[in-house]
């Protein structure tokens, strides 16, 4: 179980991981050790963030390298809000690209767009990225907006 520490409750944090629907932030480390940031659609399921992306992306082969990640998922827009934390990232398959189609649905609403369809084109190879958190933190600057 990870540690939770900020000013919200525990629903409170889940609440907020499985409503808000903006790209996670990851930091994690390449090969030679310096850092790499990048940006994924995600979903809060069993405690855990679970993002897909191609089977050939550069931080597949990162993730392989070092599990250990960093990550954020804030508001864009006042009041600035969210939850950071870090944690262990394993890489898996994508099976029948079941957590492409539910983060397609969570962020496009559907499947029918020309983005959904280059995304679930049979040519295209899919992991699922599945973070385990350590530690996840809330803020929330909403008093002060």
């Amino acid at each position: 179980m990870a540690t939770v520490t900020g000013p919200w409750s525990d629903e409170e944090l889940t609440d907020f991981l499985e409503s808000t629907t903006v790209p996670i932030r990851i930091g994690c480390r390449r090969p030679d050790g310096d850092p790499w940031m990048l940006s994924l659609w995600y979903r809060y399921e069993d405690d855990t963030l679970q993002c897909a992306t191609a089977a050939d992306a550069n931080v597949v082969g990162y993730l392989e390298h070092d599990d250990v990640v960093s990550f954020e998922v804030s508001t864009n827009d006042p009041p600035y809000r969210g939850v950071r934390g870090n944690g262990t990232a394993t890489v898996t398959p994508d099976e029948g690209k079941a957590t492409l189609r539910a983060l397609i649905h969570r962020y496009l609403g559907g499947t029918d767009s020309p983005l959904a369809e280059r995304l679930l084109s049979p040519d295209r190879h899919e992991v699922t990225i599945t973070i385990t958190p350590d530690r996840l933190h809330s803020w929330d600057y909403s008093s002060r907006m």
